[in-house]
């Protein structure tokens, strides 16, 4: 019997210039009154640009008392995210949690809430086959989240996404008790990200969009049981519609916030776009380029883009999906040919083709402007690296089944060595 429902969820959403100055107001309903404490999380690169603190001054403003956690690191780790949750376990309790920043100290916090309010450990919770992915049994404090990035869209999902160092795999915790339950996204907090910032974490606002677009249509899926739903529950209407306005406006605005990161309106853009592409995959899932990227940031060697912290070797997350994009979106061209089609129109008015090339022709070029690397070739990885990138990729079988066709270990061999070089 097939699947005749589906689901949908979101949080509460505060969009706009200056909406950052109103989250002391927010948390007073959140937390109760006045009196209560605020954990604030955040990574040492958005410390810098000033908003965290003065954020923490304006909750501190409405009687809340704030600690601020400013060590989050940029791709999280088990051993990052463990140093956070084991800060709020000595410093807590809280009341809340305020998380100002990219995907990073978003995903950070909600491990941190998870495991504050909850028992066990982090690997608990993990995905399986990585970890045991017990739900949680406790409820969860509210969850603030500020994006200061365009992208990941952490604001308005149920996942949290981490490096697991000793399995060199990237992995994650998914659950809809992960959900924030307020997103305020401020466009004004991004105009001081670097250009490929900008770039890597544009391409994950496109592959959000276009992975949920593409994704098996949630009819295509066995019936379940009112216990087995899950967040992503395939495409569908409501997702449709929010990925097809983030494609729209990803055309009017990703080449010029690259190019001009001072242009106010290309900014709101993409802060819309990041934001209605997450209201889509947070529901729809995501599929190949996401499952291929966790094994691309895990078992990076030396790479060190510009923009990002150069401690250490790293192929940011919204880097990694769109390396095998082109690919990807080549390989699936045939379960939906009219998805991928108007998927391309949306993103370039007026291409011309009708065949398996034009979207990922689109990509391409895209990628080429904002000088997105050119492949997999560029950020490290050979040949010889093609059966553990495939091994990485098919321990993310909760993203391969929201795929619009099987994936194989084949069919994944085929889109790495087909990533090597694209233009």
């Amino acid at each position: 019997m097939s699947e005749t429902v589906f689901t949908y969820a979101a949080p509460s959403l505060k969009f706009g210039a200056g909406s950052s100055s109103e989250v002391g107001h927010d948390l007073l309903g959140l937390t109760g009154g006045s009196g209560g404490r605020v954990l604030l999380i955040t990574d040492p690169g958005v410390a810098a640009t000033g908003h965290p603190a003065r954020i923490a001054e304006e909750v501190a403003g409405h009687g809340l008392a704030v600690t601020v956690f400013d060590r989050v690191r940029v791709e999280p780790t088990d051993t990052s995210m463990i140093e956070a949750i084991e800060f709020a376990r000595d410093a807590g309790p809280f009341d809340a949690i305020l998380a100002v920043g990219g995907g990073s100290a978003i995903d950070t916090a909600k491990a941190v809430n998870l495991l504050t309010t909850n028992p066990g450990e982090l690997m608990d919770y993990l995905n399986a086959p990585v970890g045991r992915a017990r739900p949680p049994v406790e409820p969860l404090l509210p969850l603030v989240a500020i994006p200061t990035t365009t992208g990941t869209g952490s604001e308005s999902t149920t996942i949290c996404v981490l490096d697991v160092l000793s399995l060199k795999v990237k992995t994650g915790i998914s659950h809809v008790a992960l959900r924030p339950r307020l997103a305020i996204v401020d466009p004004a907090l991004t105009m001081t990200q670097p250009a490929m910032v900008t770039a890597a974490a544009g391409m994950d606002i496109l592959c959000h969009a276009l992975e949920s677009y593409t994704a098996r249509w949630f009819g295509d899926f066995d019936a379940k049981q009112p216990e087995q739903r899950v967040p992503y529950c395939g495409a569908n209407p409501i997702a449709d519609m929010w990925s097809e306005k983030a494609l729209s406006l990803l055309a009017q605005s990703f080449r010029t916030a690259v190019g001009d990161g001072s242009s106010v309106e290309a900014r709101e853009q993409m802060a819309l776009a990041a934001t209605f592409a997450g209201l889509g995959f947070g529901n729809a899932g995501v599929h190949i380029p996401h499952a291929g990227a966790y094994p691309i940031a895990g078992r990076v060697r030396d790479y060190r883009p510009a923009g990002y912290p150069d401690d250490q070797p790293i192929v940011p997350h919204g880097m990694a999906v769109s390396l095998t994009a082109p690919e990807a979106f080549r390989f699936t061209f045939d379960a939906s040919p009219e998805r991928h089609l108007h998927a391309a129109r949306l993103l370039e008015p007026g291409v011309s083709g009708d065949g398996p090339d034009v979207l990922p022709g689109v990509l391409t070029r895209l990628m080429r402007d904002i000088e997105i690397p050119n492949g997999l070739a560029e950020v490290g990885y050979g040949a010889a690296d093609v059966d553990d990138l495939v091994e990485g990729a098919l321990k993310q079988q909760r993203l391969l089944a929201t795929a619009p066709k099987e994936v194989t270990p084949d069919d994944l061999a085929a889109v790495f060595r087909g990533s090597m070089e694209h233009w």
